[in-house]
């Protein structure tokens, strides 16, 4: 755990959120700017920067996380289809440095988004 982590903080309960789903390895809020009707973010509960980073260390938790988005998919009724989108780095906007997926749907999901 990063104690400066904002996502960490919200894993070990320190700091609120409107918790969906939780795993042993796993936690998913929702998220406070949604982009979408639903607007959810699953994270590890350990502390990694990036989702390249996720990959490399532990690619077992990369697959927890991916069937923590689709759980939350389906329970959240996104039977027809969702977005689940990694932000990687400054480039890519990724805004707290903790890795974790948007599940992002409830609307046609045109591209490019917007």
């Amino acid at each position: 755990m990063s104690e400066e982590c904002l996502f960490c903080r919200i894993v070990s309960g320190e700091i609120p959120g409107d918790v969906v789903h939780e795993s042993d390895t796993t936690l998913a809020f929702r998220d406070i700017e949604p982009q979408a009707p639903t607007h959810v973010l699953v994270v590890p509960k350990v502390h990694l920067p990036t989702i390249a980073a996720l990959g490399a260390a532990e690619p077992g938790l990369l697959a927890d996380l991916v069937a923590a988005a689709d759980a939350v998919a389906e329970q959240e009724g996104l039977g027809s289809g969702y977005r689940l989108v990694f932000n990687t780095g400054p480039d890519a906007q990724q805004s707290v440095l903790h890795v974790h997926g948007h599940v992002i749907g409830g609307r046609s999901m045109g591209w490019p988004p917007g």
